[in-house]
């Protein structure tokens, strides 16, 4: 979709209204506004479309010689067209979306930039990775509410998963140890009533 019709802007604006139309619209659907709401992943993945258009719009201008740069080449002069790359992640072909992003050279890596390699990260369950790359992105642009709330998410998600490992004994040595230690206890107090919970011991 072409960036400037998701910010409801023509492709005449000035970058005053371009900004101005970015910010009402960040303010209309920030996920302060949905929570507990039933919209909330529409509202997030409209934030996600607003900043992608933006970002791309920016982008474009600044690096554009002329004001009819194309939303639709994929690259022009270094300038990155991230579309086609949230196209992929969307469609799950991480691989691709990772190989189209590692071909940006390094002047062209923005905040956005960061923010797609955490997505993919995560997808993939790379967690440290995921929160580095986000980490990244919000110290570029720190007033960017998606990049936080992608952040938080995934923090939570893997603190959820970290927890139920270790309740079930799944991860580390640790539970391991806390699991022996429990069966010993377990068979002494059966040797003290004249039982015998594990023979060997």
């Amino acid at each position: 979709m072409n960036p400037y019709e998701v910010l409801g802007v023509s492709e005449n604006a000035s970058d005053e209204e371009v900004k101005k139309a970015y910010r009402e619209l960040v303010k209309k659907y920030h996920p302060d506004k949905y929570v507990n709401n039933p919209l909330a992943d529409l509202a997030a993945e409209k934030i996600k479309e607003i900043n992608l258009a933006y970002d791309t719009i920016t982008k474009q201008r600044a690096n554009a010689s002329s004001s009819n740069y194309s939303y639709k080449s994929a690259y022009n002069n270094g300038d990155a067209d991230f579309s086609n790359v949230v196209m992929l992640i969307n469609a799950n072909r991480l691989d691709e979306a990772q190989n189209e992003l590692e071909k940006m050279p390094a002047s062209s890596r923005s905040a956005y930039w960061y923010y797609l390699m955490g997505e993919i990260s995560k997808r993939r369950g790379w967690y440290n990775n995921a929160r580095q790359y986000y980490q990244t992105a919000i110290n570029m642009d720190p007033s960017n509410a998606t990049y936080r709330q992608a952040y938080n998410s995934m923090m939570n998600n893997a603190q959820t998963y970290t927890y139920q490992s270790n309740g079930r004994g799944y991860r580390g040595s640790d539970n391991t140890c806390d699991c022996c230690t429990t069966l010993l206890c377990a068979d002494c107090c059966c040797e003290c009533m004249g039982g015998d919970l594990i023979r060997c011991c």
